[in-house]
């Protein structure tokens, strides 16, 4: 059985997403490590605080972290030895060999939720992240260890930061579109713990305390269960090309967030509201037409910001915030986190807005379902 829209297309479902961590809890020996590089009791003093309150309690990481903040070495083998911090080739050569590890994890989840042979005639492949760059990349590393058929069309979504699952959710949308009977495999996969960056910098430290490791798994059809995804709406936020940014450095990726971020995403939502049009972030509706928020986790102060800019309860984000503090921020993967954790409370027939901001800056977002 397949669902086909009022236009005639096939309308494209989320059937099953399957998610999957690293073994390794990191976050707070990762924290003591990170304030011990901080060289006065004042900024030590702001560091904890806002630690303290960033609604995380966990992170993930395939590399073991003891904390010893006074030892030489961060991590527990060695990787960021004090003083002499790894290479970039050295970052990408550790994600060649790892990233392929935690993205078939998240697989075997999806074939546990949709156990009738998800990976037979899988048509399509999507492959999004943005911590790491191998050629052949890990789209082909997938397609040989999963077994995949030689011919599958495959897209890679590199780079765009925390909003690139919607974008690869994009794709296998227009895929089922074009062809209902396209099966198509998405897959984030981000290692955030690669680029960790020692440096005194306080404002360079604290983004340092949010992001960690994990991967999604999700499968797009136009079968009629799970998630059907209504449509998609980028939107870039003027003058924020410098609040947010993820540039390839010598030692790993650096990353720079604005202070400004939170204010700007409230305004841009507020001004949205007010202007209500077809072509802005909630295309025309009003916050009351959707029972489901999810929203990209960035920080506590991103969820606030969406929160307060939409007049939304302190409840439409419970799935975002519950997320970031079991698992902090995954990049692209964490809005699939998100998603599986709405998929788990059985929403009958709710309808949502989905929602991630990324580097330019970019609104990623699209209008969904849930199909049972």
């Amino acid at each position: 059985m397949r669902s086909i829209c009022e236009n005639g297309m096939a309308t494209a479902h989320i059937n099953g997403i399957g998610t999957a961590i690293p073994e390794h809890d990191v976050h707070q020996p990762i924290n003591a490590v990170l304030r011990s590089m901080l060289l006065d009791q004042r900024t030590r003093r702001v560091f904890d605080r806002m630690a303290d309150h960033s609604g995380i309690g966990h992170r993930y990481s395939f590399m073991r972290a003891d904390g010893r903040a006074n030892e030489h070495e961060v991590d527990a083998g060695g990787f960021y030895p004090r003083g002499n911090f790894p290479s970039t080739s050295a970052r990408m050569a550790l994600y060649e060999a790892q990233a392929p590890h935690l993205a078939k994890r998240a697989v075997a989840a999806l074939e546990r939720e949709i156990p009738k042979g998800i990976l037979d005639d899988i048509t399509h492949l999507v492959v999004a992240s943005c911590t790491g760059f191998t050629a052949p990349g890990l789209d082909l590393q997938l397609v040989t260890e999963l077994g995949l058929r030689p011919d599958v069309q495959r897209t890679l979504v590199g780079f765009m930061g925390c909003s690139a699952a919607v974008p690869a959710l994009r794709v296998a949308y227009q895929a089922v579109q074009s062809d209902p009977a396209a099966r198509v495999l998405v897959v984030n996969l981000e290692l955030c713990s690669l680029h960790l960056q020692e440096t005194s910098d306080l404002n360079a430290l604290l983004p340092q305390t949010l992001f960690a490791d994990g991967a999604s798994a999700a499968l797009v059809t136009a079968q009629p269960t799970g998630i059907a995804l209504l449509d998609f709406l980028a939107t870039i936020i003027p003058n924020s090309s410098d609040l947010m940014t993820w540039r390839i450095g010598d030692q790993g990726f650096d990353m720079h967030l604005s202070g400004e971020v939170p204010q700007r995403i409230k305004q841009t939502l507020r001004e949205d509201m007010e202007q209500a049009g077809a072509n802005q972030i909630l295309r025309g509706e009003q916050v009351k037409d959707f029972d489901l928020w999810a929203v990209h986790p960035g920080g506590r102060s991103v969820l606030d910001a969406v929160e307060t800019g939409l007049d939304l309860t302190s409840s439409d984000l419970s799935s975002s915030r519950r997320i970031m503090h079991n698992y902090g921020n995954m990049s692209s993967a964490t809005i699939m986190f998100v998603l599986q954790d709405m998929l788990d409370q059985r929403h009958q027939e709710a309808r949502g807005m989905a929602m991630a901001f990324g580097p330019g800056m970019v609104a990623e977002t699209f209008r969904f379902k849930m199909a049972g």
